[in-house]
């Protein structure tokens, strides 16, 4: 079994998103027991410890998200309900894997350095990073409130590396990196990231 484990902010997402594609390709149902992480592999097994009450839940990775900083993983609706956070909405967690056999950090990772209403805005991005990074994906997500592009940068084997390429994107840039997983098949990421 990994010895992996992390700590950090649950938060999680129903209505608008119940019935919409997952980035794995599953429809999402929000009463089932998923979640969605930003870089762990689609299918890994965790066990999301509630730090405020105890209480634990088991959830399948199916999506990839949340895409606010200060988050680790983003449940479903009766995940949450399981660990009483759906009151407060974000609650500190203890997430570690179940599942055997996964490899967290192997793979392919990604730097996401924008996301913008505007596709220009995030075509000048592009080009403005192009002369020093490469490659750089635009991933259009199509959220509840409409059309994103998400600016995305790099293709680099193992998470630790990543995380270290964002941080260089941090102090060269200035961006507020987020690493993601570069999953199989997907453009550069799914069609509904959270």
């Amino acid at each position: 079994m990994s010895a992996y484990t992390e700590e950090g902010n649950a938060s999680w997402y129903g209505v608008p998103f119940h019935g919409r594609r997952a980035s794995n390709g599953e429809v999402y149902d929000m009463n089932k027991l998923t979640a969605a992480h930003r870089t762990l592999p689609f299918d890994t097994v965790v066990r999301v410890t509630n730090l405020s009450n105890g209480k634990s839940t088991v959830v399948r990775i199916t999506d990839r998200g949340p895409f606010v900083d200060n988050r680790i993983i983003d449940l479903s609706m009766a995940a949450a309900r399981e660990i009483d956070s759906i009151g407060p909405g974000v609650v500190p967690v203890h997430v570690e894997i179940v599942s055997a056999s996964v490899d967290p950090a192997s793979g392919f990772f990604t730097v996401q350095v924008g996301a913008f209403r505007d596709r220009g805005n995030a075509e000048r991005l592009r080009q403005r990073l192009n002369a020093s990074y490469s490659p750089i994906f635009i991933q259009q997500y199509d959220s509840p409130d409409g059309l994103f592009y998400r600016v995305r940068v790099g293709k680099v084997p193992g998470e630790d590396a990543a995380h270290q390429f964002g941080e260089q994107l941090r102090n060269r840039e200035g961006f507020t990196p987020m690493v993601v997983r570069l999953d199989e098949g997907a453009s550069a990421g799914g069609l509904n990231e959270r």
